[in-house]
């Protein structure tokens, strides 16, 4: 029996939707910004999850995915994917709000490679369902939520097939009804949503059923609940059902500045074919289906040594080829266009942060900065904090800046002068409620020394992420100037 603690993953795992196909289950999750993207994690005890694949390195090349012109694509990107498995082949459909299209990526191995094609219409938090018959159909919408049949290749709406409005919100100032997973289980038609009450902001899981696609919906909520204190439900994901036939929802809670993290709930089932929720115990426990399986960890330090990056990185937007490179102990980036501030920087490698806590350290080489150049180590969120060295006419320095929540602009909170070209630095974050604080700190001789006032993060729909850990290079006068980035530790805290 495995054993572990809710929430599961500890990091940032939105919108989850999980399946089981023989003896593994696997989820994908939303990515946003970040690539390689619509990452799968894997499981054989739906406690303790590895990265199992990504779905797309890019999509579109849009100014805004490629950090153009000015553009980015903060707050948008790929979101609550839906993932099915059918006739021996994987599906992954979701919407990316720069686009007015659906995406559709195919594959007949869970690691790849994947065929991207695309779903004519634009389905918000879609859900795909192979119905027993051969037809398939999509569900999806906010507050009105509709069922729409697709073509055989899901290429559209199937001319004359079924097409209808099937759940109703109630109208007002308030999150409707979206978040659909649509299931057949026991003959019945289960459709899962997450919507706000209407007298306060709490995600609450809702659940409508009904025995024809045709047929009256009944139902409504389903799960108003709470996990650490926090008053933020855990609601919005997918159910899924063991070898031994237990159910388990898995959806996320809202965890502040560390993101959105996943949380298991037991489901059992009425005589009338309705899901009834357990509890968001801290503790829990189910049977392994591989015993003596080791996940590999959802984080990792790197030596740069490989000419490939490990699948803990993700690229902040899509990055620049020709602009980054690793392998021979260090990962190198290089400018070729000038940045505002840090947000606008290609080729910025990032990972997640991990409840409690967790500190990352880097020794950057600015030896080959221009003047204008900062590089250092960040944490990437609307709320962001760097520490990095810049360089300037009078040569070298190290630099804290930082832009609190609700503020539109950064600030630099210290700067002192530096007389090395390579320097060690050191994020130190922990997360207590709602709220993130990092502390940077910069290694002089054998003593570790904090660089300006510990910082404040705090999620928001700006970035609509987590905050990450990220190696960053930008440039603020002219291109062409590149750092070096080695020795890369990734250490979690305990409680």
């Amino acid at each position: 029996m495995a054993e572990g603690f809710n929430p599961l993953t500890g990091m940032d795992y939105p919108d989850p939707d999980v399946i089981r196909v023989g003896d593994t289950y696997y989820m994908v999750s939303t990515t946003m910004h970040f690539f390689p993207g619509a990452g799968i994690l894997r499981s054989h005890d739906l406690i303790h999850w590895e990265i199992c694949s990504y779905i797309y390195d890019f999509l579109e090349h849009t100014p805004g995915e490629i950090l153009e012109g000015g553009q980015t694509i903060y707050g948008h990107g790929m979101w609550a994917a839906s993932l099915r498995y059918h006739a021996g082949r994987f599906y992954v459909a979701f919407i990316a709000h720069e686009w007015p299209k659906t995406f559709l990526f195919t594959a007949e191995n869970i690691e790849g490679p994947w065929t991207k094609q695309y779903i004519e219409g634009i389905y918000h938090d879609c859900s795909l369902l192979f119905d027993d018959d051969g037809r398939v159909y999509i569900v999806y919408g906010n507050r009105d939520i509709h069922l729409t049949e697709l073509k055989a290749d899901l290429s559209g709406p199937k001319e004359g097939g079924l097409d209808r409005i099937i759940v109703r919100d109630a109208p007002g100032e308030f999150l409707g009804y979206e978040g659909s997973h649509i299931y057949r289980i026991n003959g019945k038609y289960v459709l899962f949503l997450i919507h706000s009450r209407q007298r306060e902001w709490y995600r609450t899981e809702a659940c409508f059923v009904a025995d024809s696609l045709d047929g009256v919906w009944a139902g409504g909520d389903v799960y108003y609940g709470d996990l650490d204190g926090l008053r933020s439900g855990p609601a919005q994901g997918g159910i899924v059902d063991t070898p031994d036939g237990r159910w388990f929802a898995v959806v996320f809670q809202d965890r502040g500045a560390v993101g959105r993290v996943p949380v298991l709930i037991p489901v059992t089932w009425n005589r009338f074919g309705y899901p009834v929720f357990g509890e968001a115990a801290k503790e829990i426990s189910n049977a392994c289906t591989r015993p003596g399986w080791t996940p590999q960890p959802l984080y990792d330090g790197d030596d740069f040594t490989s000419p490939a990056l490990k699948n803990v990185w993700q690229f902040n937007h899509e990055p620049r080829k020709g602009c980054w490179e690793t392998g021979n102990g260090a990962y190198v980036i290089r400018t070729d266009k000038t940045s505002r501030t840090v947000e606008f920087a290609r080729n910025t490698l990032t990972q997640r942060t991990l409840l409690p806590g967790c500190t990352a350290e880097v020794i950057v080489n600015a030896e080959d900065l221009r003047p204008g150049d900062v590089a250092g180590l960040c944490l990437l969120i609307g709320s962001y904090g760097l520490i990095g060295v810049s360089r300037n006419a009078d040569g070298y320095a190290l630099v804290m800046k930082a832009r609190k929540p609700r503020e539109k602009e950064e600030r630099e909170y210290a700067r002192i002068p530096w007389n090395k070209k390579e320097a060690r630095l050191r994020a130190k974050v922990r997360f207590a409620g709602h709220e993130g604080k990092v502390c940077f700190e910069y290694l002089d001789g054998s003593e570790w020394k904090p660089l300006g006032p510990e910082h404040t993060m705090a999620f928001a729909l700006d970035h609509f992420t987590g905050a990450r850990f990220g190696l960053f290079l930008y440039a603020t006068e002219e291109t062409g100037g590149s750092a070096s980035f080695s020795r890369f530790t990734y250490l979690p805290e305990s409680d």
